[in-house]
């Protein structure tokens, strides 16, 4: 007895987690429709409402730290080929998530502030949440379906957010730039879920992360991996796919926070990492990762310098972050691993609070043009306050989580093997670039005089102020508790991510005899050198990029050598002729059938000749004469009326044979399309003959005689083979059972073939519509001209 009350509490508990995990990735977006509402009744304030969502989901996953035992959970989708609406939560989802949804939650509450007054501010914050969900959902998902959907839903929901100036054309250019980059990426995907199916059984990653050594000893490796990365490397803006996110910072400043810290451009990180176990630990997964993560690094620092446009500066730096992520996830090893997931937690951090705090500036100034600032830290102290701590944690200096991730990443990389070494001197100068960045953005804005800005600077509200101050303060409070952190966030990340266990060993610790102290110093003197001569770097930069060619340039003449390459192929096959349209398209079905019966074997036996009754004999000659009344027709209403003789003669066969519905159905399409035609041809004079000349006749003619003689041997090799009665038989049996249905031809059509019924029902109704609309449309002959008016007309 209590074993089975314990086995049904289990089963309760198993399906509440099942319920309630999945409820996680998806009131998200149940919120999102109640946003423009909300927003109506309460203003700006709904944003703190809505806050409430994300904020509660991130105390839920709190609530589960430090998952050390992963957690499976959710529904059958398609149970007959085994894709389940799965999850899985342990240490690396549970990392994205939390990091999701709490900056998440200071970002709608900024959001709230920063666009108050805007009139689409519901939409605003109704995408907001979606764009959650999604990458919510994408980070939690188990199964490679549902990993799919989700990342789908991202690339819609930021083309939604990019977007959202729908007036500008910058915005509009942004958004479909990254719309298609991103889903080629999502198509890979898609294509790599599909092969990994199909080759090892199962579209869970975490059953297929068991199949590792098995998949990196197929030849199907180089493939999966190149579709794996491709979804990744665009997603997550790797060279040369990077073009697309700095002009995405056409998205308002909260989207931009948003997507460049813990959303987005992090879902390729995530996806690598997530796949490490299936397909790292080779020489080609840490080769070409290292190339490009190295690649990307540099280029995207670089270009940070060149910029003026504090929004444009981080969001280059943002492309470099991504690089060195990448780059560290290559190696597959516990320190580079380690690295990885105490830089992806900082870089969250001290980027979505320097983005906001560049809003702030942007919004109490007027600007964010680097040389129109200066001497704000007066007018701005909290703004300045929260510029430096998240500035100097990107820096990396001692207290700051930047600083733990920095010296982990020199710790991981520091080994004898070239490989490595090269690598380190690349971190080495691009943590440097980073940090000119960090102190551009923490300081030159708000030290030195005064310099005049469009608005008169004061201190933005609480709600602007709140989110870049709790980031920045996160960033010291996660630095300085090493053993907490290190233990509840970084091991099981890790750990997850590796397939194996990883042991934290972070410390607060300043030892000037390691020779990772002394690699942090010379970053520091590099970036203090490039600082002082910021200037001058910046002039040498522009020169040297305006020599290279753009990728962004390419992908605007890609897409216009697409489109015109569409519109060549539409005025080639759309050109409107309606006879070619039907002409082709009777041809390829003569074609069709033809072909395949005129090979060996094809033609089926001559079928005897049934004996009919006098009334069956009836039948045919009505349908004989319908074809000759309708061949010898002398006006196109007689032509019209031929046609419902022949619909007659079929329903009448119908009817003969046992089907009175469907005879029924037939007789009533029959009625309905001699007056349909009837009426559409009312605007034609009903009381001509056709002309046509001879070729065309002759042509028309070849061709019906072809397609109704080879339907016609088609149906007759179809009746020669024994009838299989296995369909009849199971209709027979289920009709009633299943379906409560004694009318078996109404059972198929509503229940079995409903979404049929339903998609013939949509296509007769919407050419209805078409057809009304076209009587509709027709020109009315104009009134006549008043006589007054004719008279003033004439000299």
């Amino acid at each position: 007895m209590g074993g089975t009350l314990g086995a049904k509490f289990g089963q309760v508990v198993a399906l509440s987690l099942d319920l309630i995990i999945t409820l996680m990735a998806i009131v998200p977006f149940l919120a999102a429709c109640a946003a423009p509402f909300l927003f109506r009744l309460l203003g700006a304030y709904s944003a703190w409402l809505l806050a409430l969502v994300p904020a509660g989901i991130f105390l839920y996953f709190w609530s589960l730290l430090p998952a050390a035992t992963p957690i499976s959970a959710g529904f059958d989708w398609v149970p007959d080929f085994g894709v389940r609406f799965s999850f899985l939560v342990d240490g690396l989802s549970l990392t994205f998530a939390l990091t999701i949804t709490g900056i998440g939650t200071l970002i709608l509450i900024y959001a709230g502030a920063y666009l108050k007054g805007h009139a689409h501010q519901g939409r605003f914050l109704g995408f907001l949440l979606a764009f959650t969900g999604a990458m919510l959902g994408l980070v939690l998902a188990d199964s490679l379906v549902t990993l799919v959907t989700f990342w789908e839903l991202t690339t819609v929901t930021s083309f939604l957010l990019i977007g959202f100036d729908h007036d500008r054309q910058k915005a509009r250019r942004a958004a479909i730039q990254a719309l298609v980059l991103t889903n080629i990426g999502g198509l890979m995907l898609l294509l790599a879920a599909v092969v990994l199916h199909a080759n090892f059984g199962s579209w869970d990653l975490s059953a297929l992360s068991a199949q590792g050594e098995a998949l990196r000893n197929s030849p199907l490796y180089p493939l999966v991996l190149i579709l794996v990365l491709g979804a990744a490397f665009t997603k997550s803006a790797q060279v040369p796919f990077h073009f697309w996110l700095p002009n995405a910072m056409e998205a308002p400043t909260p989207v931009s926070a948003f997507l460049h810290s813990a959303t987005m451009v992090q879902a390729g990180v995530y996806l690598t990492m997530r796949m490490t176990p299936l397909l790292g630990g080779t020489t080609l997964w840490t080769g070409v990762l290292v190339v490009f993560g190295g690649a990307t690094l540099i280029w995207g620092s670089v270009m940070a310098l060149r910029q003026t446009d504090l929004k444009l500066m981080l969001a280059q730096t943002t492309i470099a972050s991504l690089g060195l992520l990448i780059l560290l996830i290559g190696f597959s090893t516990k320190l580079a691993m380690a690295a990885a997931v105490v830089y992806f937690v900082a870089h969250a951090l001290y980027k979505a609070a320097l983005f906001l705090v560049v809003g702030v500036i942007d919004h109490e100034t007027g600007t964010r043009e680097l040389t129109a600032l200066g001497g704000l830290r007066e007018k701005l102290p909290a703004t300045f306050i929260a510029a430096a701590i998240g500035g100097f944690s990107m820096v990396g200096l001692p207290l700051s989580i930047g600083y733990l991730a920095k010296e982990e990443m020199y710790l991981g990389l520091a080994t004898a093997d070239w490989l490595p070494l090269l690598a380190l001197l690349v971190v080495i100068a691009g943590n440097a670039l980073l940090a000119v960045v960090g102190l551009v953005v923490a300081l030159k804005p708000f030290l030195g005089p005064e310099i005049a800005t469009p608005k008169a600077p004061h201190e933005a509200s609480p709600s602007l102020v709140a989110g870049p101050l709790v980031l920045a303060l996160l960033g010291l409070v996660t630095g300085i508790a090493t053993g907490w952190f290190g233990g509840i966030i970084l091991t099981p990340a890790a750990s997850a991510s590796l397939g194996s266990p990883v042991k934290s060993h972070l410390a607060i610790s300043i030892d000037p005899l390691s020779l990772v102290f002394w690699l942090s110093v010379l970053t520091w003197g590099l970036a203090g050198l490039a600082y002082i001569r910021l200037d001058w770097l910046r002039v040498r930069l522009r020169r040297f990029d305006s020599r290279i060619p753009s990728t962004d340039n390419g992908f605007d003449i890609a897409m216009f050598g697409l489109i015109r390459f569409a519109g060549a192929v539409t005025r080639a096959l759309h050109h409107g002729r309606l006879e070619f349209y039907l002409v082709t398209v009777f041809v390829l079905t003569a074609l069709a059938i033809a072909v395949p019966l005129s090979g060996p074997g094809g033609l089926p036996p001559m079928p005897a000749w049934p004996r009919l009754t006098f009334y069956e004999w009836g039948v045919v000659l009505i349908a004989v004469a319908g074809l000759a009344a309708l061949l010898l027709a002398g006006s196109r209403l007689f032509a019209i009326v031929s046609l419902g003789i022949q619909g007659f003669a079929v329903a009448m066969i119908f009817l003969l044979l046992g089907a009175p519905d469907l005879a029924f159905t037939q007789f009533m399409v029959e009625i309905l399309s001699v007056v349909i035609l009837a009426l559409v041809m009312t605007r034609l004079k009903l009381d001509m003959r056709d002309s046509r000349a001879l070729p065309a006749l002759l042509r028309d003619g070849l061709i019906a005689v072809v397609c109704g003689t080879g339907i016609a041997v088609l149906l007759a090799s179809v009746v020669a083979d024994p009838l299989d009665m296995r369909l009849t038989e199971f209709f027979a049996k289920t009709s009633v059972a299943i379906a409560h249905g004694h009318n078996i031809v109404n059972v198929i059509l509503v229940d079995y073939r409903g979404l049929d019924t339903l998609g013939e029902i949509s296509v007769v109704m919407t050419a209805g519509i078409a057809i009304l609309a076209l009587i509709r449309s027709q020109r009315r002959p104009a009134p006549p001209e008043p006589a007054a008016n004719k008279a003033e007309a004439q000299p």
